[in-house]
């Protein structure tokens, strides 16, 4: 009992801040996707292809990139000139609003369309904290295997869109794609599908129309 009463506090303090930072964010029109998935599933390698692709079409953004003690993908976006911030939890396995909030006073929000959140590698906890975020992107890859979607039910039911990434490699991995699909729809019949692979490109056209679609509704809707 005395577990759940900490987790509660510490979930509700999360979300007070959250909502400051949703609101703030709303009020500037800034669309934020809060891009969660296990360890090497792809989010960097993501960015590193949809970074430059967001810059060609004219898009403002910043990346508030995850790790527990490196900077390394920070390094990574900083080396194709892209903008980005660290973020470091120490042996937290989440990143929380609090340190979003710390991280975007570093920002120049005035101006931007989008902040993009790479969270820590996990397919758990990241999925518990809101962030403030708008949408939540889950990242599955075919390496993972095709039964993650209902060993981790809450990050699918919190995802408007699932990108199976590294199709490249279906013919060498133990992958089924319909299944995983159909896992996908049946703990959310809602989602959004994307297959894609960093390596050849394939898909992450569709991925930067879905975040174009996501930051024109941001900018009509009314404060």
């Amino acid at each position: 009992m005395a577990f759940k009463v900490i987790k509660e506090n510490i979930l509700k303090d999360n979300d007070k801040t959250a909502s400051k930072i949703r609101s703030s964010l709303k009020e500037k029109k800034v669309f934020m996707m809060n891009m969660i998935s296990s360890p090497g599933a792809g989010k960097t390698s993501l960015l590193e292809k949809a970074g430059p692709l967001l810059k060609k079409e004219g898009i403002s953004f910043t990346i508030l990139t995850g790790d527990c003690f490196t900077s390394r993908d920070a390094e990574r976006m900083d080396a194709l000139s892209l903008p980005v911030v660290q973020i470091n939890t120490g042996n937290a396995c989440h990143i929380d609003a609090g340190l979003v909030r710390a991280a975007l006073s570093n920002v120049e929000i005035d101006g931007l369309d989008l902040v993009i959140v790479e969270n820590v590698g996990n397919l758990v906890c990241p999925a518990e904290f809101d962030i403030g975020e708008d949408e939540k992107v889950a990242l599955l890859s075919t390496a993972e295997g095709h039964d993650k979607p209902e060993k981790y039910p809450l990050l699918i039911q919190e995802s408007e869109v699932a990108l199976i990434n590294k199709t490249d490699l279906l013919e060498h991995v133990d992958f089924d794609m319909r299944y995983a699909e159909k896992s996908l729809c049946t703990v959310n019949p809602g989602i959004k599908i994307i297959r894609m692979s960093c390596k050849t490109g394939e898909g992450i056209d569709n991925f930067i129309e879905w975040v174009k679609d996501k930051i024109k509704t941001k900018k009509e809707q009314k404060v």
